[in-house]
């Protein structure tokens, strides 16, 4: 089943706060990535942008990239290091 759901913003509005939907998408995206509403995936993907570009957008918003503890575990196993 397919929940999609598609998001109309009226072009005065996008006029109004001069922006562009790509914009919008990716202030939406961070924001709610810093609300931890979303993970970094979901996040990219709502602002159609690779994980780099994404990545950069945070930086330049200061916004910090959340990492959980059993994801460093994991990645510490993965890469054979003990902690």
């Amino acid at each position: 089943m397919n929940t999609a759901t598609d998001f109309v913003v009226p072009r005065e509005f996008l006029q109004s706060v001069k922006m562009t939907p790509q914009e919008l998408a990716t202030e939406i995206a961070v924001y709610l990535y810093e609300k931890k509403r979303l993970t970094l995936g979901q996040a990219k993907r709502l602002a159609d942008l690779d994980q780099i570009s994404f990545q950069k957008e945070l930086v330049k918003r200061d916004v910090y990239i959340h990492i959980e503890e059993e994801d460093v575990l994991r990645d510490a196993k993965n890469l054979g290091i003990e902690l």
